[in-house]
């Protein structure tokens, strides 16, 4: 039994007249009188009773139609969740994050519920290089990544620039000072994830040590911030560096965290995108972003979005 066979069923038992449900359905008549005989034939018994002029149910036929108009409506409902559930996925937005983004992401969150109404936004986690991956086969509408790269097929938002966070030990000298030169901390061991796993950081701080005059010492890997910290705090004195937005949410007994100066390191935070119009819900995205750069305390500005929309003021 076929959903067609019970369509065509149920215009005939409508309209009483095959060749009307024939016009409804936009087929000859002999394919409804065709796929009727067959479902006759499967079920074992006529439908209709047929004469030159009219056109009746039978008893099964009056037997059947509830269950015919059922089916029909269920298919209907099950193509209707369907539709449905292909707009939600068309809605959605993917957006890959990297860590330490602290309340920049809570700002961005915000800022797309109010611009984008309904459309979810789900967040995904992974390495640079596999976020990177997923937007390039549309897996990701979006990520988040800190430092300036060159990808084909990528086109990379400058946003907000974060700067870093010297953490040092609450005994250290050092960390009764409001801000710290880099130059001081010459002689203190640096725990620093190592280049693959962070390359824009990793270059930012040697680079940084180099022009402060120093080439740093190199302690233990930077594992996690817990056990870094918790290293910091109670081991033999070393230093790492958070980014700004992220040490405010690391209260750690034991570990200060202090500006750095003379350089003040800095990095820039990029949305990376495919190139190309974007459609509605990334385009709420990349707004959000701006927001969220524009709100960012005391950041520099970013550099001009090609996606933004001109000022009307």
């Amino acid at each position: 039994m076929e959903i067609r066979q019970l369509r065509y069923f149920l215009t005939v038992a409508e309209e009483l007249h095959f060749g009307r449900a024939a016009e409804r359905l936009h087929i000859v008549q002999s394919a409804v009188s065709q796929q009727l005989r067959r479902l006759e034939r499967e079920l074992g018994t006529e439908l209709f009773t047929r004469t030159t002029r009219t056109v009746r149910l039978t008893e099964a036929g009056d037997r059947l139609l509830p269950y015919a108009r059922e089916m029909l409506a269920l298919q209907a409902r099950a193509r209707e969740a369907v539709d449905a559930l292909r707009a939600e996925q068309a809605a959605r937005v993917r957006l890959g994050t990297s860590s330490g983004l602290g309340e920049r992401l809570d700002t961005l969150l915000a800022a797309f519920a109010r611009s984008a109404g309904h459309a979810p936004l789900e967040l995904v986690t992974g390495s640079t290089e596999e976020r990177l991956a997923k937007v390039r086969t549309g897996e990701l509408d979006a990520t988040l990544l800190r430092g300036e790269r060159i990808e084909q097929g990528l086109e990379f938002l400058p946003l907000w620039q974060d700067a870093l966070r010297v953490a040092l030990p609450a005994h250290h000298p050092l960390a009764a000072r409001e801000a710290v030169e880099l130059a001081h901390l010459a002689e203190l061991p640096l725990r620093l994830s190592p280049p693959a796993r962070n390359p824009a950081l990793h270059d930012l701080l040697l680079r940084s040590c180099r022009e402060a005059g120093f080439e740093p010492v190199m302690g233990p890997e930077f594992t996690n911030a817990q056990d870094t910290l918790a290293a910091i705090g109670y081991g033999t004195p070393s230093w790492t560096v958070f980014y700004a937005p992220h040490a405010e949410q690391l209260p750690m007994p034991g570990v200060v965290f202090r500006p750095l100066c003379e350089p003040e390191p800095t990095l820039r935070t990029y949305l990376a995108v495919r190139p190309g119009p974007p459609r509605a819900g990334l385009r709420a995205l990349i707004d959000a972003c701006n927001a969220a750069a524009d709100d960012a305390p005391g950041a520099p500005a970013a550099a001009p979005d090609p996606h933004r929309a001109p000022s009307s003021g």
